[in-house]
C-alpha cells in the first residue's frame, strides 16, 4: 500500500468505529435517562408532548458527552483491528514512521471539538433550562424560588449579612435567614427577617442585641433597620447560561465569590472540554500503536473513559470549594491526556 494511501485507510477505519461508538454511547445514555425518568413521567401522568419535550431538551447534553467519549473508543479499537491483521506491522516494516500515522487523526477530531464547543455554549444551556421547566410542569409544582447565599453589604460604619436571601414576588418583602447587622458598635442577630425594598429597610424577627459594655438581650418583637442596598435577583445557574452571558456576568461586579468561581469554571470548561477530543485523539492514537490485541484496546477504552469521568466530576467540586483555581480545574482533564499523549509519542519516536 503506498504511503499516501495508508493514512486515509486508517482514517476510514477509525471514522467507521467513531460512528459505531457514537451510536452506542448515545443509545446507552438515552436508555439510562429514559429508565430513570420514565417511572416519574408515568407516576405524574405526563403527556406525550411533555415527555418528548423533556427528552429533546436533554439530548444536546447527551450528544456532547458522546461526541467526546467516542474518540478513544474509535481510535483504540480501529488501530487494534489493523494490528490484529498485521497491517501496521507491514507499514512499519516498509519504513513508515509511526507518528506519521497519528497526525492525520487529529484533524477530524478537531472538527468534533469545534462542534462540541458550539453545542455546549449555545444549545446545551437552553436545553437544560427547558428540561427543568418541563419537569416542574410535569410535577405540577412552581419553579424553584431563586435564592442568594452569604449576602454581605458593608456601607460606611455598618455591616449587613444574611445567610440566605429568598427572592420574593414584586412588591413583597424578601425573606431573610441567618441575619446579622452591625451598626455603630451595636450588633443585631436573628434567625429570620425580611427585606422591604420599597422602604429600604431590614426587619429582624425578635433579634438579640449586643451593645458595647452591655449583656446581650433579646427583643420581644421585630426591629426595623435602614438598609440602602438594591435587591438584585440572583444569577442563573451557570450551566444554564450561554457563553456570551457568562462573559458579561464575569465582567460585572454583582457576583459573589462563589458565584464567580462557578461562572469562571463553567466558561473555562466550555473551552477546555472541546479540546478533549484532540487530547484523546493524540493519546489514544499513540497508545493504539503500542497495543497488540483487541482485548487490551477495549481495556484501554474503559481506563480512558473512567479516568476522564473521575477528573470530570472531581474538578468542579474543587473549583467550587476554592481549593483549585476554576480555570485550571476546567483544563486539568484535557491537559492530563495531552501530556499522556505527548509522553507516549516521545516513547514511540525513540
Amino acid at each position: 500500500m503506498p504511503p499516501s494511501i495508508l493514512p486515509r485507510s486508517i482514517l476510514r477505519e477509525v471514522l467507521k468505529m467513531y460512528g459505531a461508538g457514537l451510536a452506542l454511547l448515545l443509545a446507552l445514555q438515552f436508555a439510562d435517562t429514559l429508565s430513570s425518568t420514565l417511572g416519574k413521567a408515568i407516576a405524574y401522568r405526563a403527556t406525550a408532548s411533555e415527555s418528548a419535550t423533556a427528552f429533546l431538551a436533554i439530548l444536546p447534553t447527551i450528544f456532547n458527552r458522546a461526541l467526546v467519549l467516542s474518540v478513544p473508543f474509535a481510535i483504540l479499537l480501529g488501530l487494534s483491528r489493523l494490528q490484529r491483521d498485521s497491517e501496521l506491522k507491514a507499514a512499519f516494516a516498509a519504513g513508515i514512521r509511526p507518528l506519521s500515522l497519528v497526525w492525520p487523526l487529529l484533524l477530524p477530531f478537531t472538527l468534533v471539538g469545534a462542534l462540541a464547543f458550539w453545542n455546549a455554549g449555545t444549545v446545551v444551556p437552553a436545553g437544560l433550562d427547558r428540561w427543568d421547566k418541563t419537569w416542574y410542569s410535569i410535577f405540577n409544582v412552581p419553579e424553584k424560588i431563586p435564592t442568594r447565599d452569604n449576602y454581605t453589604y458593608a456601607p460606611p460604619g455598618a455591616l449587613y449579612y444574611a445567610g440566605r436571601v429568598t427572592q420574593a414576588p414584586q412588591g413583597q418583602p424578601a425573606p431573610l435567614a441567618g441575619v446579622m447587622v452591625q451598626r455603630g458598635g451595636v450588633v443585631y442577630t436573628a434567625n429570620s427577617g425580611s427585606w422591604n425594598t420599597a422602604a429600604q429597610s431590614w426587619t429582624l424577627d425578635a433579634p438579640w442585641v449586643t451593645a458595647p459594655g452591655e449583656r446581650p438581650r433579646q427583643q420581644a418583637g421585630p426591629v426595623t433597620l435602614p438598609q440602602g442596598d438594591t435587591l438584585r435577583p440572583p444569577p442563573a445557574e451557570a450551566k444554564k447560561v450561554s457563553n456570551a452571558a457568562l462573559r458579561t456576568a464575569l465582567a460585572g461586579e454583582s457576583l459573589t465569590e462563589q458565584e464567580r468561581r462557578e461562572y469562571t469554571y463553567q466558561l473555562a470548561s466550555r473551552y477546555a472540554d472541546p479540546f478533549t477530543p484532540i487530547a484523546f485523539a493524540l493519546a489514544a492514537a499513540v497508545l493504539g500503536l503500542l497495543i497488540r490485541n483487541q482485548a487490551a484496546a477495549l481495556a484501554a477504552v474503559i481506563v480512558f473513559i473512567a479516568g476522564f469521568y473521575v477528573l470530570w466530576i472531581t474538578m468542579p467540586q474543587l473549583a467550587r470549594a476554592g481549593a483549585v483555581d476554576p480555570t485550571l480545574a476546567a483544563w486539568v482533564p484535557s491537559l492530563i491526556f495531552l501530556l499522556l499523549g505527548l509522553g507516549l509519542a516521545w516513547r514511540v519516536n525513540r
